[in-house]
């Protein structure tokens, strides 16, 4: 089983993504990230997931996407140069003592800091998984209150684009 990332550009309407979602959870994947959002036309929205599959049968479900009605087509990234991105915001316990150390951190990570309370700090950061998970192992010592993340989003870089 191997990590997989794809992006759908599919048409903007109601039901889309439960389509999308039911054949990737169907056919037995676990969905470890799942993203969507409108793209710069409106009338689309761009569904990145990452998936935890066999190489044969992601490539089955690639296929079965891109048959699915509103589906316009299917990105796989499996070989393919890209960059993806995520963004998580932590909030940290902090004291007066750690305060300055959960801070050296952040900077080091480039985090943002985005609320300060006299108990707590919220930061904001995006990265890739690997960056992500190294932060958020740094934090553990400080005692992570709450966490979110918005999953990945990935685009192929130079000029191929996914478009309508």
């Amino acid at each position: 089983m191997n990590k997989h990332t794809l992006s759908a550009l599919v048409e903007n309407k109601f039901g889309v993504l439960a389509r999308v979602s039911g054949l990737l959870s169907g056919r037995g994947f676990n969905i470890e990230t799942l993203n969507v959002g409108p793209t710069n036309d409106p009338r689309f929205s761009r569904i990145t997931a990452t998936v935890v599959a066999d190489d044969a049968g992601f490539d089955r479900c690639v296929r079965q996407l891109e048959k699915l009605f509103n589906v316009v087509t299917v990105q796989n990234f499996d070989g393919v140069d890209f960059v993806s991105r995520e963004l998580v915001m932590v909030k940290v316990k902090a004291n007066q003592e750690t305060r300055s150390q959960i801070l050296e951190i952040a900077g080091i990570f480039r985090a943002q800091v985005v609320d300060v309370s006299l108990e707590s700090l919220i930061l904001e950061f995006t990265g890739n998984a690997n960056k992500i998970k190294a932060l958020l192992k740094l934090l553990e010592n400080y005692e992570i209150i709450e966490m979110g993340r918005t999953g990945t989003l990935s685009l192929e870089r130079g000029l191929n684009a996914v478009r309508g």
